[in-house]
């Protein structure tokens, strides 16, 4: 009776093999973008995914919350502004039921006052769209001209 050994794998699977350096070569690195500049970009924030599994009455104000901390992780400032007609469309049907989409510009601009802590702040302004398929994150600017990223 022949015994139960597995058979080996002729051919083993392929992997990624990252390419060596070259001894003397240095990496180029990716050029980083200064964060003191003003820059504009329209994104679709997904309300749904920032209030899911929160209780009713606390949905609205997660939701402001949560596209305040996405605004300063995108555009890299502390000081965050948002419009009104955000908020009211955040708010337009109740504290329970927030919109599950909502379309933004976030505008990095510098701060005018003299005596403020930060020298860049983010506006987040409201863009109405009724069809989210398809929109992409793009790269706007101050005139309200947007080209795709």
């Amino acid at each position: 009776m022949p015994s139960r050994q597995t058979k080996k794998a002729k051919n083993p699977p392929k992997t990624k093999e990252q390419p060596k350096a070259i001894k003397g070569v240095k990496k180029q690195k990716r050029e980083s973008k200064p964060k003191n500049t003003p820059l504009a970009r329209e994104y679709t924030f997904n309300v749904h995914r920032a209030v899911m599994g929160m209780q009713f009455k606390k949905r609205a104000p997660k939701a402001i919350k949560e596209l305040r901390k996405f605004a300063q992780k995108q555009m890299h400032t502390v000081d965050v502004r948002i419009d009104t007609a955000v908020n009211q469309f955040l708010w337009s049907k109740g504290i329970r039921m927030p919109p599950n989409k909502i379309r933004v510009r976030f505008s990095r601009r510098k701060n005018e006052d003299e005596d403020a802590k930060e020298e860049m702040y983010t506006l987040v302004s409201f863009i109405p769209a009724t069809n989210f398929h398809g929109l992409k994150t793009v790269i706007a600017d101050e005139s309200g001209d947007a080209a795709p990223k």
